[in-house]
């Protein structure tokens, strides 16, 4: 039987570049949730990129997911999403920010291997340490800002959430708050606008129990890391989240790494802060009405952030 191809007809595709646990991780997420129409991997190791691709492929049976296949960093110029979370993992006693140095070389030849992108592509990094890898996408690839983002504290939110839930026997998408600031040691939470339903959580909880609550987010990483070497699950799942709210142009306020800009006066360096999501990336940067002692964790959280930059 002949094969019947339309040209025209633009399918939706999502390139994963990077294919260790975290890219496989989202890739399986997103075949199950079928985000899209098809799925292109792309990984250095074609042996590792190959094994994941059958391995999605063969439970294909199971999703609305059409097509997975290998791909090459070129193949990217005709996606709708770009998931980059190639780079050297984090490991035990390490922080993010050590991984700098080498994670920005290994983002500078995956931008210049990708070539020109379509005008509407949108490129999510996930790579540690992500914010600065952010920054540095942004100024390199050759689309408008808000169309490259990071995952920022959105992993770090979820955690959160799921703890303050855990604490007070509610629905975790009953809680509302965030977490703000470097995807590492300098992030914290803004309890000012922390609530339950709309019932504040400086209501519900003593200043230990947040202090406790915060330490906990904040560690979460290297507990993890400490007892499986990695972790994965929990951001290829925030990943599909991020995904969904730009193909379906939801305007979800979520917080994710990009630039502050006039909302919160930094300029120049990429970290977590809420941002409406839509099509087009990040479409506003979301201000909220943080407390003074807040503000100056932000801005000491973005200098920090700076002087790697500027070491690099």
């Amino acid at each position: 039987m002949k094969k019947i191809t339309n040209p025209k007809v633009r399918k939706t595709r999502i390139a994963v570049v990077g294919t260790g646990m975290v890219g496989s991780s989202f890739a399986y997420a997103a075949m199950i949730k079928g985000l899209a129409a098809e799925l292109v991997l792309i990984d250095v190791s074609e042996e590792r990129e190959e094994g994941e691709v059958m391995d999605l492929a063969h439970g294909l049976i199971g999703t609305e997911t059409g097509n997975v296949r290998g791909g090459h960093l070129r193949d990217c110029g005709d996606v709708d999403i770009i998931v980059i979370t190639a780079g050297v993992a984090q490991k035990p006693g390490e922080t993010r920010l050590d991984l700098i140095k080498k994670n920005t070389k290994i983002m500078k030849g995956i931008i210049k291997k990708m070539g020109k992108l379509r005008s509407d592509t949108v490129v999510i990094i996930v790579s540690n340490p992500v914010d600065v890898l952010t920054y540095i996408a942004q100024q390199h690839i050759k689309l408008p800002k808000g169309q490259i983002f990071g995952s920022g504290t959105s992993l770090d939110t979820s955690r959160l959430r799921y703890i303050i839930s855990q604490k007070l026997g509610v629905n975790l998408h009953n809680v509302h708050g965030y977490v703000m600031g470097e995807h590492g040691d300098s992030e914290f939470v803004p309890w000012s606008i922390a609530n339950v339903s709309g019932l504040p959580i400086k209501k519900m909880l003593t200043v230990k129990d947040m202090s406790d609550i915060e330490r906990q987010t904040m560690r979460a990483a290297y507990e993890i890391i400490q007892r499986k070497r990695a972790t994965y699950y929990g951001i290829g799942v925030v990943i599909t989240e991020l995904v969904e709210h730009v193909l379906h142009d939801r305007k979800f306020v979520i917080p994710v790494s990009t630039e502050p800009g006039s909302a919160y006066g930094i300029k120049g360096v990429c970290l977590g802060v809420p941002a409406i999501l839509g099509r087009c990336g990040v479409e506003k940067v979301w201000k909220l009405d943080l407390t003074k002692v807040e503000m100056g964790k932000l801005k000491k959280s973005a200098e920090i952030l700076k002087k790697y930059l500027k070491s690099i």
